[in-house]
Order: structure tokens, then sequence, then C-alpha cells
């Protein structure tokens, strides 16, 4: 069982950056791997990022690649997406999640998810 907590949202202007953290519970929280994903008002859930267990592979959407940077600290059990250029397209609620098979990009391969933090970006 993994218990996930997403934070670092806010409201930040057009170009500006942010790092959103998931810290996780469980002792075996290296085993996991980790996507984001988002989800704007009207819109269906997207990918964003995703990192396996030893943080060695990466997955990027293209809408982020880039500008995205999706990192892990496994020894502090959390897992990080740093967000640079941000554009206005960006504002969403982004989601951790995290799943033990091999590391994926569709929001129904996961098994644990956090709660959430919002991201608004002005322009």
């Amino acid at each position: 069982q993994v218990q996930l907590v997403e934070s670092g949202g806010g409201l930040v202007q057009a170009g500006g950056s942010l790092r959103l953290s998931c810290a996780a519970s469980g002792r075996t929280f290296s085993s996991y791997n980790v996507g984001w994903f988002r989800q704007a008002p009207g819109k269906e859930q997207e990918f964003v990022a995703a990192i396996d267990y030893s943080g060695g592979i990466t997955y990027y959407a293209d809408s982020v690649k880039g500008r995205f940077t999706i990192s892990r600290d496994n020894a502090n059990n959390t897992v990080y997406l740093q967000m640079n250029s941000l554009k206005p397209e960006d504002s969403a609620v982004y989601y951790c999640a995290a799943r033990l098979r091999p590391v994926g990009k569709f929001s129904y391969e996961y098994d644990y998810w956090g709660q959430g933090t919002q991201v608004t970006v002005s322009s």
C-alpha cells in the first residue's frame, strides 16, 4: 500500500516555474514507478510524465517535453516535477500516481493516486 500527497501547486505567470512534489509513504516506494497526470476543467485527464523505480527511465508528453523534468529521490520517498516556461494551457489539477508494474503512460495502469494539486498559469 502506498499513499501519495502532492504539493507545490499555485498561481504563476506565464513563463514562470513551479516544482511539484509527490511524497509517498511506505518503505517500498523505491520499487514503484510513478507518473504525473493532469486534468483541466472540461477536459480529459492526460499523461504528463513518468519515471521508473530507479529514476533511469523517463517519459514525457510531447506538450511538456523540453519544459518539464521528472526526477525522484528514493531516500526521501519523493518524486518531483520541475515545470519551467509554463503556459496558460498547463493550468490543471496535477496528480501523481504509482504502480509496481513497468512504467506506463495510461492512467488506468496506475494503482495509487494522490489528491492532486492545482496549478494555474496566468497570461
